[in-house]
């Protein structure tokens, strides 16, 4: 089984980012990366008002990595941090 033959979980998802594009990102740093994110981050803002739903779908995906990409190299777990920030006793409801 791959990872595209099954449903994909974060810790999934960051480990393929990491094993894939770890030693590129972490050389590059956290402000150029940010900077990367930030531009995925305008594609996406873009694509919002257009009609595109492949293009729009494809920013989607793009930010995503982008910010995995962060969390690697800052050494963040997303999958905890989701679980703790959002899905523990205490998470924030109604607004983030």
């Amino acid at each position: 089984m791959t990872i595209t033959d099954a449903p994909l979980t974060f810790a999934q998802f960051q480990k393929f980012i990491r094993g894939r594009y770890y030693e590129t990102d972490s050389a590059r740093g956290t402000p150029a990366t940010f900077m990367w994110l930030i531009e995925e981050v305008g594609e996406l803002a873009t694509s919002l008002h257009g009609e595109d739903r492949e293009n729009l779908a494809e920013e989607f995906a793009d930010v995503i990595a982008w910010l995995t990409t962060l969390a690697n190299i800052n050494d963040v777990d997303l999958e905890s941090a989701l679980r703790t920030k959002y899905l523990s006793n205490g998470a924030p409801e109604g607004v983030k």
